[in-house]
């Protein structure tokens, strides 16, 4: 098959659009013919190569897919050829505690499609367990399909399981252009929030006021703090989904309003952030990491998603053999939504 690879970590330039071997299944897993698969930062961080983490070379990178099952294994009921799935991209042993109790992201064996060791959706073809295969929404293209898993998974954890966002909470959403950010800006207001949405371009917020937010701080040239006290009428924010770190970090637990909710699932800035404690106990505020979701969660978005009450946004869509172009692209942060190959 054909397949973008690196075989060393680097810039863009090691990405390589090759041949390389079939996947060969097991009983319990599935054979996907690859027809989209959409871009994630961690695309950028395995390329690179992260201290401490071996990753397995050549690798594959690519964890949002939707396609076609091309084969089954001889234990699999629940699909067959020529269904059009999306994978959900959490792999886990499904057989601990924290699976059986829907907490998957705990699991000791957990790891992402295309993430550190699994080859994932660059390619013509990828495979997966057969539970982690669902059916794609209906009357939604390939790219759409693609273009939701990871993202709007990553934000529904973060606001509905652990910020627990609820109708009147004045939600601040950190980069609402990119991928998590503009599926968290539709899932709160999906749950009655009023959502605050902050970018670094006009362009931006526009695009983020018409997924639903009431309003935008462009954090370019307006001041984050004045700007946030002056929308809430100086009483601070109930929920700020954030996944910048960096020196943003410290800025965002001040203006939290009492009792106030910070969850964070990436540090893109740096992932060093100051905090000054004495908010923590004084305002009883609450600072969490969100990371993934449980598979469950992704079976209800994928029904808002049929229902339209939920959206996926793709920026641009580029063929697979160019993925360096792709990714230099999300590194230039000139996007809203997320970015997609199509094989």
């Amino acid at each position: 098959m054909k397949a973008v690879r690196f075989h060393e970590h680097g810039g863009p330039e090691v990405l390589r659009y090759e041949e390389a071997p079939d996947p060969a299944i097991a009983p319990h897993e599935v054979l996907v013919k690859v027809k989209a698969c959409a871009l994630n930062h961690l695309d950028l961080w395995c390329r690179k190569g992260m201290p401490g983490m071996r990753i397995p070379l050549p690798h594959i990178s690519g964890s949002d897919i939707s396609g076609e099952v091309a084969a089954v294994g001889s234990i699999v009921t629940r699909t067959g050829p020529g269904q059009q799935v999306v994978v959900s991209p959490g792999v886990s042993c499904g057989q601990c505690i924290h699976c059986l109790s829907g907490r998957d992201t705990a699991c000791r064996t957990y790891e992402i499609v295309g993430g550190y060791r699994i080859a994932g959706g660059y390619a013509e073809y990828v495979k997966v367990p057969e539970v982690n295969i669902l059916p794609m929404p209906e009357g939604m293209s390939f790219e759409s399909a693609a273009a939701f898993p990871l993202t709007f998974l990553t934000a529904w954890n973060m606001l509905v399981n652990l910020a627990h966002v609820k109708r009147g909470d004045d939600v601040l959403i950190m980069g609402a252009g990119s991928g998590v950010g503009s599926a968290a800006v539709q899932i709160a207001g999906l749950f009655g929030a009023r959502v605050i949405a902050a970018a670094g371009s006009d362009e931006k917020l526009e695009k983020a006021k018409g997924l639903g937010a009431e309003a935008g701080i462009n954090y370019a040239h307006q001041d984050l703090i004045a700007e946030t006290r002056r929308l809430t009428a100086k009483r601070g924010l109930d929920v700020i989904v954030e996944h910048v770190g960096g020196d943003v970090f410290e800025k965002l637990i001040s203006i939290l309003a009492t009792g106030g909710r910070l969850v964070t699932c990436g540090a893109t800035a740096g992932h060093l952030g100051r905090t000054d404690i004495r908010y923590l106990f004084m305002r009883q505020l609450s600072i969490m990491g969100g990371f993934m979701g449980p598979k469950a969660d992704l079976l209800q978005i994928a029904r808002e998603m049929a229902r339209g009450t939920l959206t996926p946004v793709v920026d641009r869509v580029f063929p697979l053999k160019d993925a360096a172009a792709a990714q230099r692209a999300m590194e230039d942060r000139k996007l809203f939504g997320k970015l997609v190959l199509v094989v």
